[in-house]
This record gives C-alpha cells, structure tokens and sequence, in this order.
C-alpha cells in the first residue's frame, strides 16, 4: 500500500511539474506537449529539438519511459485534465492505452496525410490495433537492428560465406579467425544496452521460430549451447559494460557488433566525417534453422483524450509526418520514413550503408518479422528481465539450461496470465494470454 500510495505521489508531483512548465511556457506563446519514449538520450533530445525548430508554432519535447508515460497519461485521464499534447511511443506501448481508452481517433488525420505522402499500409493497420476503423496513432518512424564490421575484420569471413546472408555458426567461425589472429576477442554485443532485443527478435526467433511460446524448447535449449559453447567464449569480455556499440566499434576495441541502427550510426558518421580513419560496413545478423528473425521498431504518435491543445497536436503531427521532417530523422538520429515520398538521394553515405543493411535484412527469403513484445505495458521490463536472467544463469554463470528455462519460463508465463497480453509475431495468435509451451 506504501509503495502504491509513492506511486501515486510521484505520478501527481510528475503531472504537476508539466502542467506548471508547460502554462509557464505558455505565457509567451502557447506550446504543444509532445512527450515521448523515443529520442529521451541527451544527444538524440538535443537532435529532435533542433528539428522542431522548423515546427510553425512552439513544441515543447520531453523525452520519458514508457512507464512513466503510461502512469503520467493514465493520471491525466482518471484527473478529467492533462498537459500532454502528443504522445510518441513504440507500438507495443499503445494496446495499454488503448484499452484504458486513452486516445483520439485519429482515422481522419491520418488518412489526409496518408493521401498526401502515401504511409506504408500495413504500418497504417498496426496503428489501429486489430480493429477495422479506429486508428490509435499515425505511424510515425521505423527502425531495426543491424550488424556492423570493420574492413578489417572482412579478412577473416569464413570461406564461403556471405556477409549478407550469414548464419550464427558462420559468425561464431568468423570471431574465432579474428581471435587466431589478433589474440583478442573482436565479437562485441551491447549487454549494458539494449542485449534483451538480441536476445527476444534475433537469436530466439533465428533458432526457435518464436519468441515466447519455444522459449524452453529442444531448439532453445540447442540455441543457449551455441550461445555458452560456441559464441560466447569469442566475444570480448567489455561487452557486460557496453550500452552502445559505437564507442567500441570506433576504438577498434570491437571489430564486429550487433546494436540498434541508430547505436550504429555515429560510428558511420565519423568515418563519413573524417573523425577516424577506420571503415565500416553494415549488414544482417545472421541466420538460424528457423530463419533471419528481425525485430522492425516501429513507433506512432496519438493524441490523448485530455490533450489540452488537440488542434496544436494535429499540426504538430502533420509536421512530424512531413517529407522534409521525416528526411530530418532519418539523416540526424536514424530513424527510416514510413512515407514514400522522401528525398533519400542527399542522405550521408552512413544512413546509405545502414538502409542497405535493412534491406537486405527485410528483403531476406527467409526473413522472420518479430515485433516488439505487446500488451505488457509498463511490464514490458519485466519480459526483458526474463531474457537477460536466462543468458546470465545460462551462458554466465553455466547454470542447467533445461532447469534455467523451465524456471524462467514459469515466470514468463505468470507475467503473461497477469497482464493478459495475447501472442504476437512470430508466435501464432492467441484467444487469451500467450502461453509458454511445455519442455520438448
């Protein structure tokens, strides 16, 4: 009760201090409130803020969690009155609000820009959440996660093999050839960063064909052996400190990693820049038994219902969702348009190298689309967790794979019976809550 009664403190004092910034704000001029969950790292909020200075009117971003925004919003809902204008989020975010029955209807809005700049189609159906004419945000941006190399590292592919269409076995051959030849492990993962995306929409999906329902399978547990055998023992042992995969690429600590596009492109950008003299080259993570499995990061923006300036919202959306905006994000913070009609050909040759990486990954034959998880909320750290616990007990400490899956597994399948959240992709629909099959 303690603990909820700080909670709720926390959420009022939260919603306080923006309503206070944002009439304070508004004495010069009115602004449009437009929180989000993507761009909240100081370099990538300095980057959006400059690019809504083009905005025809004042915007004022603050980068928040997703738990946060989903308690701040649900606040601002159960108050009548709220201070949020707009709401940028991952998709997995908005089935909780929408089933609070937080957001706008935005089928008009988003079918005027729809006709003007054509937004990808099935981006359009994700936004309306499995119904057939409500639509909970405009699509806004996309991204994936990708694989880097250093020139040097090419010299030691295995023989054979493709760089755009390697497997896991051929990438655990690749580190072991640069560790034969340099001494040192030049396989690096972002373990202090976002690893549990690796783990859920790469590597599972790869072995398994799922994310959630073979999470202890004969295939996980065959997955998990290739992770603490064969893997893991080439990888550099700075990777458990590592958020973001540039530094390491651009110190030549690393010669090969795996990261968010957006982790990537600054390494890019220096070499495109001048500020190093290293080379590098993007492409797919590998594949599996199962296939190539990729985790698309789509996000959207939505209005809330207590949005205080709705009209203000719809202009700021309309302008988030403009050729020139959408060419902004994507050259400046990595992010890919969900528009056709954007000019690609002034891009810098490091947003070139990264789209040709997530066309290859996409345009894979045996490409398989994990999206990120949905319907867990604000407990979506929780899944994560899951993940990461696994991979510690598993691969770090060599814990029992059979025992560390069942385990994990139990645990997985309360938080999905807790929260309801049915299977998504690449898991098959479900009736009721996504379910963890039986050891095989």
């Amino acid at each position: 009760m303690f603990v909820k009664l700080l909670r709720g403190v926390r959420i009022v004092f939260l919603t306080g201090l923006l309503l206070g910034v944002f009439v304070v704000y508004a004495q010069d001029k009115p602004a449009v409130s437009f929180q989000s969950t993507q761009f909240n790292v100081v370099e990538e909020t300095a980057k959006i803020q400059t690019i809504l200075e083009g905005f025809d009117g004042d915007a004022l971003f603050v980068g928040i969690q997703e738990g946060p925004l989903i308690d701040l919003l649900r606040a601002e809902k159960e108050a009548g009155t709220g201070a949020t204008d707009v709401a940028g989020a991952l998709h997995g975010t908005f089935p909780v609000l929408a089933k609070d029955d937080a957001l706008f209807n935005l089928s008009d809005l988003t079918a005027s820009i729809d006709a003007e700049h054509d937004i990808v189609d099935s981006y359009v159906e994700l936004g309306k959440l499995g119904t057939s004419d409500y639509q909970y945000y405009v699509p806004w941006m996309q991204a994936t996660y990708v694989m880097a190399a250093n020139e040097e590292a090419l010299q030691y592919l295995p023989e054979g093999s493709d760089l755009n269409s390697l497997t896991w076995d051929q990438l655990a051959a690749w580190g072991k050839n640069m560790k034969d030849a340099t001494g040192e492990n030049k396989l690096g993962f972002p373990v202090a960063g976002l690893f549990h995306r690796f783990l859920e929409g790469y590597i599972y999906p790869s072995y398994t064909g799922g994310m959630v329902t073979k999470f202890r399978s004969a295939e996980a547990v065959k997955m998990f052996e290739y992770l603490r055998d064969d893997l893991w023992p080439l990888v550099n042992a700075e990777s458990a400190n590592y958020s973001f995969m540039n530094e390491p690429l651009l110190s030549g600590e690393v010669w090969v990693a795996f990261d968010h596009m957006a982790r990537l492109k600054p390494a890019f950008d220096a070499m495109d820049s001048g500020d190093t003299d290293l080379k590098f080259v993007a492409f797919p993570a590998p594949s599996g038994p199962a296939g190539l499995g990729y985790m698309p990061v789509i996000a959207g923006l939505a209005i809330p219902y207590t949005a205080p300036n709705p009209d203000g919202a719809e202009a700021l959306i309309k302008f988030m969702m403009s050729p020139e905006t959408q060419s902004a994000v994507m050259r400046d913070l990595g992010f890919f348009p969900v528009i056709s009609d954007v000019d690609t050909s002034n891009m810098p040759a490091s947003v070139s190298a990264l789209s040709g990486a997530v066309a290859a990954t996409s345009g894979a034959k045996n490409a398989l689309v994990s999206l990120l998880p949905i319907g867990l909320g604000e407990r979506g750290g929780e899944l994560n967790e899951i993940y990461r616990n696994a991979f510690t007990r598993v691969v770090i400490n060599g814990e029992d794979i059979a025992t560390v899956l069942q385990e994990e597994g139990d645990t997985l399948n309360t938080l999905l019976a807790e929260t309801g959240a049915p299977c998504w992709s690449p898991d098959p629909a479900s009736d009721g809550p996504c379910t963890v099959d039986a050891a095989s």
